[in-house]
C-alpha cells in the first residue's frame, strides 16, 4: 500500500516521540524541546518471513572465546593513550565531545599522523572542504601518505566507502552533518543522529575498524542529539577548558575498555595540542608569593596525582545579599563549606560575597580538597596569607571535622616531589603514611588547620 505522512514531536533532549506538541517534554520535563518532524509509515499486511539462522550466531562459552590476536592501537599521543585506556581498540566506537573550537578536529588530525606510518585513515568530513582540511594539514605538519580525504554528509556513501577501501582507522567530523536520505528530517536533528550512528556502529562492528565520531555540544554543554547516542558508542570523550586558556583536559565519560577515571592533560599552541606529562607544574606557574586567599592541594584524577591551586576571595558585601560564586568547584558543595565554617569554626561569611576558583580550568569535584578551599577562605577572611611550601588536603564533615581521604601517601609523594615541605592531612591518615623530606600535620578540626598552614 503507499506509503502515509505523519508528524510526529521528537523531543531534542531526550527523543521522546509524541503525536502531539507539548511545551514541556512529558517525558524528561525540559521546555521548548519538542520539535517537529515527517514520518512517513506504510500500511501492509503482516508477513511472517521465515529466518535462516547461521553457526556464527549460536551461543558460546566464555572459555571458548579468544582474545589471543586481541591488541590496541597506539596512537603516539601518551595521554590519550592514558584516557583511552591504553591505546585504540579495535572495532570500537569513540565519541569526541566538546565545545565548538575546544581541539577536537586537532587532534584526530595530529595522530593522523604517527598511525599513518603503519595504518591506513579515512578521514571524513561534512563541515569542511578538502582544500580546508589540506591547509589545516599543513599548520599542524601532517603529511601522511596514508591519510584519505573525504567530504560526504550522505551515511550510506560513507559507509559504502568504508567497505571499498578497507581502511584500518575511520574518522568522521560530525556527527551532526551527516544524514540519511530515506529520513525527511534535517541533518543534526534526533532521528537522523541516532540512525546515522546506529549505521555507523553496525559497519565498525562488522567491519572490525575502529571509529572515531565527532560529536557537537548544546548549550549546557552536554554532548547535542538524543541521549541514545552516548548508549550505542563503546566510548565518551569530553574536552573541557576554557578557550581563553591553553590548558586542555580530556576526560573519559564512559569507556568499555578502560577506566572513566583517568584524564589527559594538553595545551594548546600555535602547532596544535601538546601533550602535558607534568599537569601540576603547569597549574602552579605564576602562583603569587604571600598573598592571602591561595592554597596548594593535591587531587586524584584516576591513578594520577595533580597539585593545583585553589584561590578564595571574601570581601563586604554591598547588598542585602551576599554573593557565592564558584569556577571549577561545585556550587551546592561551596555553600555548604561556609554554613560549617560559620556554625562549626567561628568564621562567618555571612555579610561577605565568597568566590572561590580552580586556577589553570580544573574542574576537581573530589571532596579531598575541601580542606583546602576552606582555608583559602579563612585566609581571604582573615587578610593572613598561608605558607607558600604547605599543602592541604582532606574531606571536611559537617561537625566541622577533618575526615581521612584515600591515597594519601601517593598525594605525599607527589607534594614532595615538587618540593613542598609542609603538608596538612587528616589525623586519621597520619598512621599510614611516611615521609622523611616534609613535615606531616595530622588535623582533626578546621581551626587546627588553619591554625598549622599559616604559621
Amino acid at each position: 500500500m503507499a506509503s502515509k505522512i505523519k508528524s510526529v514531536y521528537i523531543c531534542s533532549e531526550c527523543g521522546h516521540e509524541s503525536p502531539k506538541w507539548y511545551g514541556k517534554c512529558p517525558s524528561c520535563g525540559e521546555w521548548n524541546t519538542m520539535n517537529e518532524e515527517i514520518k512517513k509509515t506504510s500500511k501492509s499486511a503482516s508477513v511472517v518471513k521465515s529466518k535462516v539462522y547461521s553457526s556464527n550466531v549460536t551461543p558460546a562459552t566464555i572459555n571458548e572465546i579468544s582474545t589471543e590476536d586481541e591488541h590496541r592501537y597506539d596512537t603516539g599521543c601518551k595521554e590519550l593513550n592514558r584516557v583511552l585506556g591504553g591505546g585504540i581498540v579495535k572495532g570500537s566506537l569513540i565519541l569526541l565531545g566538546g565545545d565548538p573550537g575546544i581541539g577536537k578536529s586537532t587532534v584526530l588530525m595530529q595522530i593522523c599522523q604517527f598511525l599513518g606510518d603503519t595504518l591506513k585513515i579515512l578521514y571524513v568530513s561534512g563541515e569542511e572542504s578538502k582544500r580546508q582540511l589540506k591547509l589545516r594539514a599543513i599548520r599542524l605538519g601532517v603529511n601522511s601518505p596514508n591519510l584519505f580525504v573525504m567530504t560526504e554528509t550522505d551515511v550510506e556513501i560513507v559507509c559504502e566507502q568504508i567497505k571499498q577501501v578497507k581502511p584500518d582507522l575511520v574518522m568522521i567530523d560530525s556527527i551532526q552533518t551527516m544524514n540519511l536520505t530515506e529520513l525527511s528530517s534535517s541533518p543534526g536533528s534526533i532521528t537522523q543522529v541516532r540512525e546515522s550512528t546506529n549505521m555507523l556502529m553496525h559497519t565498525a562492528k562488522g567491519c572490525d575498524i575502529p571509529m572515531f565520531i565527532v560529536g557537537h555540544v548544546n548549550k549546557e554543554g552536554s554532548i547535542a542529539g538524543p541521549k541514545v547516542l552516548e548508549h550505542i558508542v563503546d566510548t565518551v570523550l569530553h574536552f573541557e577548558g576554557d578557550k581563553q586558556m591553553s590548558c586542555r583536559i580530556l576526560r573519559a565519560i564512559k569507556n568499555r575498555y578502560g577506566s572513566t577515571n583517568e584524564i589527559g592533560v594538553f595545551e594548546m599552541t600555535d602547532k596544535g595540542l601538546q601533550e602535558v606529562e607534568n599537569p601540576s607544574v603547569m597549574l602552579l606557574t605564576g602562583r603569587p608569593r604571600n598573598v592571602s586567599g591561595t592554597c596548594v592541594t593535591c587531587t586524584i584524577e584516576g591513578s594520577r596525582p595533580i597539585l593545583a591551586e585553589t584561590q578564595g576571595l571574601a570581601t563586604q558585601s554591598g547588598y542585602g545579599n551576599a554573593r557565592r560564586m564558584s569556577t571549577g568547584f561545585d556550587y551546592n558543595r561551596l555553600s555548604l563549606l561556609l554554613a560549617v565554617l560559620e556554625k562549626r569554626a567561628g568564621y562567618y561569611f555571612s555579610n561577605c560575597d565568597a568566590y572561590i576558583n580552580i586556577v589553570g580550568g580544573l574542574r576537581v569535584d573530589e571532596p579531598a580538597i575541601d580542606l583546602s578551599i576552606a582555608m583559602a577562605l579563612i585566609s581571604s577572611l582573615k587578610d593572613t596569607p598561608i605558607s607558600e611550601n604547605a599543602v592541604a588536603f582532606g574531606e571536611i564533615g559537617l561537625a566541622g571535622e577533618i575526615r581521612a581521604v584515600s591515597q594519601a601517601q601517593m598525594r605525599i609523594n607527589e607534594a614532595v616531589r615538587l618540593g613542598f615541605t609542609k603538608i596538612i592531612l587528616p589525623y586519621h591518615n597520619l598512621k599510614s603514611v611516611q615521609c622523611d623530606n616534609a613535615e606531616l600535620i595530622g588535623v582533626k578540626n578546621i581551626r587546627q588547620a588553619f591554625e598549622a598552614i599559616s604559621e
